[in-house]
This record gives structure tokens, C-alpha cells and sequence, in this order.
């Protein structure tokens, strides 16, 4: 077997969905089974997500790590590929292409029928449909995704779409337990808690029925309730006490049973109990199971709500494509487009892949990406991106990056990867919360005994009554999703604004940044050299100068060359005529500039060292040079026929948001110091604009490591902002590296943030989001801790010596259910944050 098909997919994380963790205590469980099974590096459990996710090693296995994950009482829930085999000539090729593709590590399971219709199951994540046909191919076979989705479901976004279908699935069982389990409490809640609130009520119902047979009655709506609706905490439950892994259910199992079974002595044995003792409390039973349900209803709404942005995201994927294929116009499927075929665009329809404009011009709706509502024009040459719109005009382009490899894919992915994070804070979290239901029951016992050895009579009755509320009320849910729901929504608001976490710790440590440094080229600057000043001599016309400049210059390939060159081209139609210039003689001069004969006329642009070779004083433009200088321009010079004909400055201009996004990095408490290659009068000239207050010129690539290093003394935490490759290595020795989006990849890859977009603003986003998230996290686990701090111990009695207050257990579901809502609803409150210079991207 091809071992590089192998491993092809273990380079990236592994996430899966497992069914059955119910709280934060499965959390730790679940971690620690999978971190023990051969072939996985780490293993990290995100609870609002309900997601697996592991860095596959040598020897991982897909069906190992289910195995384990199922022997602790959970179940990993794999991903569905639906293939076509051609060429299969009967059951032997078929057995041996079932165990080609379930020898490769990602998969758990493949099925293959003499048709040729395969099915595997898997966990390899967006690559395992290329991977499982690349390994078929390997091994002889020709393998194909299934052209139509499978019983009605969208192969398309398989994984997302998964997730959100298996997610509806809960909350439509839920919603059905609910209307069950409520229809049948009401009657019994009524008749039992109307008579003790009503003594009327009371004095009727004993008019109509007997105790006992009202007993009856209610033992058969109980039983109803609890082997219905309830079932569900029992069956998780009951096995993890067993196993010595108790964990939510485990609670809400034990202190239904205990009121349940207390009911039934009460009911069919009351010589077992004393006189006084003899009372049921079925009601309390089917109240806890309804309001339970209640709470994970909600908790499932607000938790599909957490998942918007992804969603969103998804939405922006083209689902076919219209390419030319063996000289005909076809539409496929975008995940079939391969990288070269050239892909036609028709006017309102969304890009499939990234590409290259080979044919056609348009103006194509980029605000999914730069945040900017003006649609960018797109002509020869010009790079297109998956998921933007075309506004008009027909468009031909060549396909550069399919699939998992496109801008959005990738967009997606790191969403998925920051949302499925752990920050450091959490795990001090799970430490606390392994060890919560095992206390928490411990307590309830205690509970129990205290109140049968010292309580007031009838001992039992309020010892079985505290003791179900210690166990009700107790809720590790709340403190499990106080951490990931602020996560998953915090990174999904950022991410609409154009900031993408590429590593979780980054969303905990930028919040305490105390200096950012910016890179200034490509970052503070466009990092595209332009001509912004022409001053002419005495006798010289502006336009005449321009065109005989941009003739020679556009015999260099220097970018100074370049931004003279467009520059005649936009400032005056008439300098690029349809017919060309004769330029002879053409020579570079290092170090001095470039000299040419433009229609018989001599012209010669460069610095003044060339004018003084030349033989030219510069002393007439020596004001206008000095004032070019102070605003950070290079000034040049033009000679034309032996006479100093202009000066001409070109710079690389600021960003239009740089000294709006560093106004504001200030009023944050941040300092803020520019890094940069340029001399020291140039580099100021720049910091004064934008109102930097402290630069650092002249500094080469290797120098910036050093300058960090020099910025952190005094145990400063450093935010450095770049993007190129000579800024890869001071990404990575900062405390936190953010890479400008339009950069390099390897300085994206270096970096723990990056800015979709490339605007400077997105850094004051970045923070402001950081700061937002990690406060939501402090209230939520502020109130998670704090509620079973207070409650727990009001359950459990101590407030009846002085107060003669107890909590009733039906309260305590109440209080149980709505704790985790507030969390869920308080993350949720992310998407709504107030941003300064709001610009939504995507």
C-alpha cells in the first residue's frame, strides 16, 4: 500500500463528531481514551461542538480510536463517501478493493458491490474523498465520487453539512421527548401539587378518588414519563456509574430513580416505611425529566446559533461549475473542477474556484474578502477567488487551486480549527470539572445521611428530598460550554470581520499584548510603489515630460519603472498612444538610473548622482527635493535633450486606514513601534503621518528578531505585524505573529493571526475581539462556578437550621436547565459587539 496515500490527510488535524458526551466531565474521559490510543499525538475534546479533533502519528488507526472511544461509553460518528468503481470484474475485485480502502488509516468501515458502489466511512476530514481515490487509483482501480447525492443528501460540504443535519436530528428528538414527557407531567403536577396549593382542590379530588388508586394513576403517568422521555438519562447514565465515569446523566439517573423509587416503595410496599414517611414524589420525578428537557432544547438552539458563522461561510460556495471540457461547454460539480480547466463566468453567478482571468473583463464583488462594497475590475492576468460574485460581463478563467486548496476552503478550515481550540484557561476548566459529578454525588450522599441521622421528621423524606436536589441542581454543563460557546462565537464574529485565528492560544494572548509592531512595507504602506509627485522645469510641458519618461522607463523592470509606466497611463490617455514610440540606445546604469532615445530625442531619469554625471545641477528643484524627502518620497530626476527637465517622486504610498487602525491601537493602551529596512528620514517621514511615535530604520530581515527581543525586556508581551518572507522569522519569535492576508504564504504560515483582507484595521479588530471573547469567557465561567458554589450547598439544607428553607428538587431542574442557557446566551451576545471602524468582510 501507498504509504504517502497513507498519511496524506494526517498532516492535518483529524475532528470528529462524538455522540453521547453530555457535560463537561465527558470532556476529560473522552480526551484522555483517545489520548492513550497508539498512532495519536494529541487529542483535544471541544464540548459545545460535541467535536473529537487529534493530530494523527505513525500507526494511527481510525477503527483503534473508535473502538477506545466506544469502550468508555461513547460513540465517534464518522463521515459518509459515496464512490463509483468502474472496471470491476466481479466479486474478487471487489473484495480486494473493499480492503485496499480499509487499509487506509482514516478509514472505519467500506463496503463494495459488483456494480461498483462503494461506501466508506471515515474520519480523514475535507481531503478523504481525494484520498480514498487517489489510493484506489494506486492500487489498479478507477474510483469517482457519485454524481448525485445519496438519499437526499448534498455530498456537498459533506462534513459541515453533517454536522448540521445530525445537530437538527437532536433538536427534532428533543422537541418530541419535550411535548411528550410535558403532556404527561401536566396532569400529574396538577393533581398532586393543585391539592397541597388548593385545599379545595385536595378535598374534591379525595371525593373522587382514593389515595391509593390516584397513586396508581400517578405511578402509570411516571412510568410513562420516565421510560419515555427519560430514558435517554438512563441509558447513558446508569452504565457510566457503573463503569466509575459518572457524568451528567449519571446525576439527573440517580436523583429521578431515587425519587421514582421511593414513589414505588410508597405505592406497592408502604409497611417498608414509617407511618409519617409514607408520601410519593412522582411528580418530582417527571417535573425534573420535563424541565431537563426543556434546558437541552434550548441549549441545542442556542448552541446551532454558535455555528452561524460557519455556516455563512458555506454559503459561499458555488455548488456547480461551468467549464470546457473536450472542446464542449459542461456544468459539473465545483468539487470536480480540476486545477487548469478554464471555467467560464456568466454575469450574477458566484466563482467556484480560484483562478486566472485567461479571457473577458468584469467587475467582480470582492467584499466577502476586503470587506470593500465597490466591485473590483478583473481583466487579462488579473487573479481571481472562489465565493465572490461577478457583477457583469462574461469572464474565462484558468483554474489555479480547487477543492480544500482555495482561499475560502482554507478560510473555513481555520474558523474550524480556532472554534475547535482549547485555550490555556480551559484547561485549568477541565481539570475542575473531571472531578465535579464524583463530588457532587459524594455531597448528595453525605447529604442524605446528615439529614436521615439529624434532620426532623420524617428524617427519610428530607433526606431524600435534599439529596435529589444536591443532585439536580449540580450542573457541569454550564462550566463545560462557558469556554468553547465563547470560542465558536467570538471566532465567528472575527471572522466576519476579516480575522482568522490560525491558533486558539493567539485569541487568549492578544488581549494582554502590550506593544504591536508593524513592518512597514506591505503593512503600514501598500507595499506598491506609485508616482505621486511630477514638478516640471521652466519651458518643459507635463504631459510631453511624462510620456518621454514612461517610454524609457518602460524598457525596466524595476517597480519604481512600473508605478511611472501606470502612472502615464491613468494621469493622461495621450502619453500611451496607438502608436509606439521609437526608443533606442536604451541603457541601465546601476546605482545611477536608465538613459534612452525616444523618437530621436535624448532622455535619461534617475537619481542625482545621474544629473551630476551628466553634468546637470539639481539645485532648481533642491526645495521641492528637501519637501518630497519629509513626506517620505523618493525624488528623481528627469533629463531630456541635455536639460534637467522634472523631478519626479515616487513612493510607496499608506494604506487609506493605517493611521485610523493606529489612533485606535493607542486609545486601546497599546504602544505602537514601526520596523523597517528604510532609511531613518524616510521611515519618519512615514511614522509622522500615521502618528507612530517610535520607529526603528534601517533595520535588516535578521535585525527584527532582534528588535523584539529588545521590545520585550521588562516581560512585555509583543504583537508583530507583517507581511513577507523576511518578516516569517519575527512572526514567529513574537508573542503573537499576525500576517497581513495579502502577503506571502510563508508568512501567513508563520503567523497565529491572519487579516483576510490586508487592512491595518483588522489588527484593532483582532484585539478588540481577543479582549471581547476573553472577558465573555470570565462571565461565563464566573457565573458556572459561582452558581453551583451558591446553589449546591442551599440544596443540600444549609440554609434550614437558620431560615427553615430547603429547595425543592423540581427548583432545582429549573435553576439546572436555565444555567447553561444563560452561558450559551451570554457567548452569544459576541456577534453583537461593538467594533470601532466597523468594515464586515466576510
Amino acid at each position: 500500500m501507498n504509504e504517502t496515500i497513507k498519511t496524506l490527510t494526517q498532516a492535518e488535524p483529524i475532528s470528529l463528531s462524538v455522540d453521547g458526551m453530555t457535560c463537561a466531565s465527558c470532556v476529560r474521559r473522552v480526551e484522555t481514551a483517545a489520548g492513550k490510543v497508539p498512532g495519536v499525538a494529541t487529542s483535544s475534546v471541544n464540548f459545545a461542538t460535541r467535536k473529537l479533533t487529534v493530530e494523527a502519528a505513525d500507526g494511527f488507526s481510525a477503527k483503534t480510536l473508535a473502538a477506545a472511544v466506544k469502550k468508555i461509553g461513547y460513540e465517534v460518528v464518522p463521515e459518509r463517501h459515496e464512490l463509483f468503481a468502474t472496471g470491476l470484474k466481479g466479486p474478487q475485485d471487489a473484495a480486494r478493493l473493499k480492503a485496499v480502502l480499509e487499509a487506509v488509516a482514516t478509514t472505519l468501515n467500506a463496503e463494495v458491490d459488483e456494480a461498483g458502489h462503494v461506501t466508506v466511512e471515515g474520519m480523514g476530514g475535507n481531503r478523504e474523498g481525494e484520498m480514498l481515490v487517489e489510493t484506489a487509483k494506486a492500487a489498479g482501480f478507477a474510483l469517482a465520487k457519485q454524481k448525485k447525492p445519496h438519499h437526499g443528501e448534498a455530498h456537498d460540504d459533506a462534513a459541515a453539512g453533517h454536522d448540521h443535519t445530525h445537530h437538527a436530528g437532536d433538536e427534532v428528538r428533543l422537541k418530541r421527548d419535550l411535548t411528550v414527557a410535558a403532556i404527561l407531567t401536566a396532569p400529574l403536577f396538577i393533581l398532586e401539587m393543585g391539592g397541597h396549593l388548593y385545599a379545595p382542590m385536595h378535598h374534591w379530588l379525595m371525593g373522587v378518588i382514593d389515595v391509593q388508586n390516584l397513586y396508581y394513576l400517578y405511578f402509570l403517568l411516571a412510568t410513562a414519563v420516565i421510560s419515555g422521555p427519560g430514558l435517554r438519562f438512563l441509558k447513558s447514565g446508569i452504565p457510566a456509574l457503573l463503569r466509575g465515569a459518572p457524568e451528567m446523566n449519571s446525576l439527573v439517573a440517580l436523583g429521578v430513580s431515587a425519587a421514582y423509587l421511593y414513589s414505588l416503595v410508597t405505592t406497592f410496599a408502604p409497611g417498608l416505611l414509617p407511618e409519617n414517611a409514607r408520601h410519593v414524589y412522582y411528580e418530582a420525578a417527571t417535573v425534573i425529566v420535563t424541565l431537563i428537557l426543556f434546558g437541552r432544547l434550548l441549549e441545542a438552539r442556542a448552541s446551532g446559533r454558535t455555528g452561524d458563522a460557519i455556516r455563512k461561510l458555506m454559503t459561499l460556495q458555488a455548488k456547480t461549475a461551468r467549464v470546457e471540457r473536450d472542446g464542449q461547454t459542461v456544468d459539473i460539480p465545483a468539487d470536480e473542477v480540476r486545477v487548469g480547466d478554464i471555467v467560464i463566468i456568466r454575469p450574477g453567478e458566484r466563482l467556484p474556484v480560484d483562478g486566472k482571468v485567461v479571457e473577458g473583463s468584469s467587475f467582480i464583488d470582492e467584499s466577502m474578502i476586503s470587506g470593500e462594497p465597490v466591485p473590483v475590475e478583473k481583466a487579462l492576468g488579473a487573479s481571481v477567488t472562489g465565493g465572490t460574485i461577478n457583477k457583469n460581463g462574461t469572464l474565462k478563467f484558468q483554474a489555479t487551486k480547487v477543492g480544500a486548496d482555495t482561499m475560502l476552503s482554507q478560510i473555513i478550515r481555520l474558523v474550524e480549527q480556532a472554534q475547535g481550540a482549547k485555550l490555556p484557561i480551559q484547561l485549568l476548566v477541565d481539570r475542575v470539572t473531571a472531578l465535579f459529578v464524583p463530588v457532587v454525588i459524594a455531597i448528595a450522599i453525605l447529604t442524605f445521611i446528615v439529614w436521615a441521622m439529624f434532620g426532623p421528621e420524617p428524617a427519610y423524606t428530607f433526606a431524600l428530598i435534599n439529596a435529589v436536589a444536591v443532585l439536580i441542581i449540580a450542573c457541569p454543563c454550564a462550566m463545560g460550554l462557558a469556554t468553547p460557546t465563547s470560542i465558536m462565537v467570538g471566532t465567528g464574529r472575527a471572522a466576519e470581520l476579516g480575522v482568522l485565528f490560525r491558533k486558539g492560544e493567539a485569541l487568549q494572548s492578544l488581549r494582554s499584548a502590550d506593544v504591536v509592531v508593524l513592518d512597514k512595507t506591505g503593512t503600514v504602506t501598500k507595499g506598491m510603489p506609485e508616482m505621486t509627485d511630477l514638478i516640471v522645469a521652466d519651458g518643459f510641458d507635463e504631459g510631453e515630460v511624462l510620456s518621454l519618461v514612461a517610454a524609457v522607463e518602460s524598457r525596466s523592470e524595476h517597480p519604481v519603472a512600473e508605478a511611472i509606466v501606470e502612472a502615464a497611463k491613468t494621469r493622461n490617455p495621450a502619453v500611451a498612444p496607438d502608436r509606439q514610440p521609437t526608443i533606442t540606445a536604451f541603457e541601465s546604469l546601476t546605482g545611477y538610473g536608465i538613459s534612452a532615445t525616444v523618437d530621436g530625442r535624448q532622455v535619461a531619469v534617475g537619481a542625482d548622482r545621474l544629473m551630476v554625471k551628466l553634468g546637470l545641477s539639481v539645485k532648481p528643484f533642491a526645495q521641492d527635493a528637501q519637501r518630497l524627502a519629509d513626506e517620505g518620497k523618493t525624488p528623481l530626476y528627469a533629463a531630456i535633450d541635455g536639460r534637467l527637465a522634472a523631478i519626479i517622486a515616487v513612493a510607496d504610498p499608506l494604506k487609506p486606514s493605517s493611521a485610523d487602525a493606529i489612533r485606535s491601537l493607542k486609545n486601546l493602551g497599546v504602544e505602537v513601534v514601526m520596523v523597517t529596512g528604510d532609511n531613518a528620514r524616510t521611515a519618519q517621514a512615514i511614522a509622522r503621518q500615521v502618528g507612530i511615535d517610535r520607529v526603528l530604520a534601517e533595520v535588516l530581515p535578521e535585525g527584527k528578531v532582534q528588535a523584539i527581543e529588545d521590545l520585550r525586556k521588562g516581560e512585555r508581551s509583543i504583537a508583530f505585524v507583517g507581511d513577507g518572507i523576511n518578516d516569517a522569522p519575527a512572526l514567529a519569535r513574537a508573542d503573537i505573529g499576525i500576517a497581513i492576508g495579502t502577503g506571502t504564504d510563508v508568512a501567513i504560515e508563520s503567523a497565529d493571526v491572519v487579516l483576510v483582507s490586508g487592512d491595518l484595521v483588522g489588527v484593532v479588530h483582532a484585539m478588540e475581539m481577543s479582549r471581547a471573547t476573553m472577558r465573555n469567557i470570565r462571565q461565563n465561567l464566573f457565573w458556572a462556578f459561582g452558581y453551583n458554589a451558591a446553589l449546591i450547598p442551599v440544596a443540600a439544607g444549609v440554609l434550614y437550621p437558620a431560615f427553615g428553607i430547603t429547595l425543592s428538587p423540581m427548583l432545582g431542574a429549573g435553576a439546572m436547565a436555565l444555567s447553561s442557557v444563560f452561558v450559551l446566551g451570554n457567548a452569544l451576545r459576541l456577534k453583537r459587539v461593538a467594533i470601532s471602524d466597523r468594515k464586515d468582510a466576510l
